[in-house]
């Protein structure tokens, strides 16, 4: 299936496996790569030198010339040396967590790579096209992680028209279904977090899996307790002890993960100040919260990695509720796309081709 983003990006398949902290390692960027999809390695939560190793991991993990990408943290204090990484390990795609600036898309395009932003609203997306972005993918507020509240059916659409390159929609999507009724708003692919994470491919741990199988659309919630932001996550005894916790043990707490996150990624504590003051920017944070968003990481590595449900927090976009197993890449994307087809066939068959007028070409 070519639309505008395959093109682009020069993947087989429609299809992007988002940067997930803790979750988007070399391994799961690599199985999704190998699949046909666009796999991106979450690098926020890795220091220079561990992200250069990650790169090259997957690069040893696909055939030579493989495209996938590299999602960096645009407020970062180092996002200028990670830029630069990206373009000399030769890696084909930059995605962003928040809007990068001009002068940094400019930089990444001048060398070659391919810049892809993620977008939470309209004028944001408006605003990093201007700015030469090539594509966006555009979350709805069903999406796991830091999230909106716009529904992605009616967010995606109003980006499609508002921006004149590649849109990817993210926010809710798990099967070939979906994949159609992006195509059909005018979308030119998918984007998959929760889906991907619910993998054999994924490095979390079993009994955190089984957690995220276990939930129903109803236990993934939207909380700020965590940073102040909303976060969408799966509901947790530390939510609510979060959602509980008054001002002075969510300092104490902020504190203790901050020094956690501090020894883990070697940051300074100058360094940590700079990245929350860039993340309270525009935003009524207490400084408790602002700690807590700076290091968000150590409570999503305590679940992703360590397994222990009971001290970390577990992102989660809504489509958690309705996935029941643990395919490979391999058979997650073929099954997507096989679905697709079949879809698309029976549209066909229901409505002659000179009848589909409201299904626009996908890309």
């Amino acid at each position: 299936m070519r639309t505008a983003f395959t093109e682009l990006v020069g993947v087989e398949h429609p299809i992007v496996q988002t940067g997930m902290g803790w979750v988007a390692g070399p391994r799961l960027v690599a199985g999704a790569a190998n699949a046909g999809a666009l796999g991106i390695l979450a690098s926020a939560t890795m220091t220079l030198e561990q992200l250069r190793s990650a790169v090259r991991e997957v690069a040893s993990r696909v055939p030579e010339g493989t495209p996938f990408g590299v999602n960096l943290r645009a407020d970062a204090g180092d996002a200028a040396e990670r830029a630069q990484l990206i373009i000399d390990e030769g890696v084909r795609v930059a995605s962003f967590a928040l809007a990068p600036s001009r002068e940094l898309i400019g930089r990444l395009k001048d060398a070659g790579v391919v810049v892809v932003p993620s977008v939470g609203a309209r004028r944001h997306a408006e605003k990093v096209a201007a700015w030469g972005a090539d594509a966006v993918i555009v979350q709805g507020g069903e999406g796991g992680g830091h999230t909106g509240d716009v529904a992605t059916t009616v967010l995606l659409p109003q980006v499609v028209d508002a921006v004149d390159v590649p849109v990817v929609a993210a926010g809710g999507f798990h099967d070939g279904r979906g994949l159609v009724a992006a195509l059909s708003y005018g979308a030119a692919g998918i984007a998959m977090g929760t889906r991907f994470l619910l993998t054999s491919d994924s490095t979390v741990p079993d009994a955190v899996k089984a957690r995220y199988l276990a939930a129903g659309v109803r236990d993934v919630t939207v909380t700020t307790a965590v940073d102040g932001l909303p976060h969408r996550m799966l509901r947790s005894e530390l939510v609510e002890s979060l959602e509980r916790a008054g001002r002075a043990r969510a300092l104490l707490r902020a504190v203790r993960h901050a020094a956690g996150f501090k020894r883990l990624s070697g940051l300074t504590w100058s360094r940590m100040v700079r990245d929350g003051l860039a993340m309270k920017h525009g935003k009524d944070l207490s400084w408790s919260q602002v700690l807590l968003a700076a290091n968000t990481p150590m409570l999503l590595k305590a679940s992703m990695v360590e397994g222990r449900t009971d001290l970390g927090v577990m992102a989660s976009g809504q489509v958690a509720g309705v996935i029941e197993d643990l395919p490979s890449c391999a058979e997650l994307v073929s099954r997507v796309m096989a679905d697709a087809h079949t879809v698309l066939l029976h549209l066909e068959l229901l409505n002659p081709p000179h009848s589909l007028g409201a299904l626009p070409p996908p890309g």
